[in-house]
C-alpha cells in the first residue's frame, strides 16, 4: 500500500472557499485501478494559517503514479491554480509506503460473546 498526502496551509479567511473547492468538485478517483480511499483532513489552528491535508491510499505505489499519469488526473487537476489562491504556500507533498497496516475486523465478535 502506498499513501500519497498533499499538506495546505489555508488562511483562516479561506477555510469555507477551500472546502467547497475541494467537496464540490467531480471526483474521479473511484476509476482509477489500484485506488483504495481518499480523506479530506482539517488539522490545528495557527496564528496564519489552518492546516489541511488531502490524503489518499492506493494499492501500490505503481498505482499512485500511474494515476499522475492519467487523463482523470489531467481532468481532476485542470483548474488547479486558477482562481485566487486559498492558500499560504503551494501545497506539501508526503509520499509513504505502508510498512504496517493494523485493522479492526468487523465480523469477529469481541472475546466473552
Amino acid at each position: 500500500m502506498y499513501i500519497a498526502m498533499n499538506r495546505f496551509k489555508v488562511r483562516p479567511e479561506e477555510q469555507e472557499a477551500f472546502k467547497s473547492r475541494w467537496l464540490d468538485r467531480e471526483v474521479y478517483l473511484k476509476t482509477v485501478p489500484g485506488f483504495v480511499a481518499f480523506h479530506l483532513l482539517k488539522g490545528p489552528d495557527r496564528d496564519d494559517h489552518v492546516l489541511y491535508a488531502s490524503h489518499t491510499i492506493w494499492r501500490s505505489h505503481a498505482a499512485f503514479e500511474a494515476w499522475t499519469r492519467s487523463e482523470p488526473f489531467r481532468a481532476a487537476h485542470a483548474g488547479a491554480g486558477s482562481g485566487r489562491s486559498l492558500t499560504l504556500t503551494h501545497p506539501e507533498f508526503e509520499g509513504f509506503d505502508v510498512l504496517q497496516e493494523i485493522t479492526v475486523d468487523h465480523d469477529v465478535a469481541p472475546a466473552g460473546r
